[in-house]
C-alpha cells in the first residue's frame, strides 16, 4: 500500500505548506496539502465556513485526507485535521513531523479573512493551540520548531531525520 513519505502537522499558520514545498524537492516527491485540495474541489475555505458550515468542512477534510495518505507524496494537513478521531488513527502509520511556531512569530501570518477560526487573531490561534495540542502530540514522531528557522533549514532537519528512521 502506497503512504506519504512525511505528513507534516500543526497549527494554523505555522509554516506546513511552506516547509512542504521545501522538502518535496528534497525527497523527489510532489506536495499534497489538504485544503488547498479542499479548495480546489469546493472553493474557498471561508465561504465553505459561512455558507456550508464548519462540519460540512469537516466532511470535506476527512476525505481529502484519506485521498492524500493514499499518495506516496509531501503531506501538508490543515490545521484542523487532526480533530477527527478517524484521522488521528490514520496518521499511526505514517511518518508525522508536527510545525510548531512561538506566538511572536505567528502573531504577522493571522490573516482571518483567510482563516475563518482565526477572526481574533492571536488570541483564536491561542485557543485553537490549546484545544488541539494534545492531538498533534498524540499523532506527531517528531516535532519541528519553525519560529525563528528558515523553512530551508526546518526541510532539511526533517529530511535528516527521515534518513535517520530508514
Amino acid at each position: 500500500m502506497t503512504h506519504p513519505v512525511v505528513v507534516l502537522v500543526g497549527p494554523p499558520a505555522s509554516g506546513k505548506t511552506r516547509v512542504a514545498k521545501a522538502l518535496a524537492p528534497l525527497v523527489g516527491r510532489s506536495v499534497i496539502d489538504t485544503d488547498k485540495m479542499i479548495v480546489r474541489e469546493h472553493g474557498p475555505i471561508p465561504d465553505i465556513f459561512e455558507t456550508q458550515g464548519e462540519s460540512v468542512f469537516r466532511q470535506y477534510e476527512r476525505a481529502a485526507v484519506i485521498d492524500a495518505l493514499a499518495s506516496d507524496a509531501v503531506v501538508s494537513l490543515g490545521g484542523g485535521a487532526v480533530i477527527d478521531p478517524d484521522t488521528r488513527a490514520d496518521l499511526l502509520n505514517v511518518p508525522v513531523a508536527m510545525i510548531t511556531i512561538s506566538e511572536d512569530a505567528v502573531a504577522h501570518r493571522l490573516n482571518s479573512n483567510k482563516r475563518p477560526l482565526l477572526r481574533d487573531g492571536l488570541e483564536s490561534w491561542r485557543q485553537l493551540l490549546a484545544e488541539r495540542s494534545a492531538w498533534y502530540t498524540e499523532v506527531a514522531d517528531r516535532v519541528f520548531d519553525a519560529s525563528h528557522t528558515p523553512v530551508d533549514r526546518v526541510a532539511a532537519e526533517i529530511l535528516e531525520w527521515l534518513e535517520a528512521k530508514s
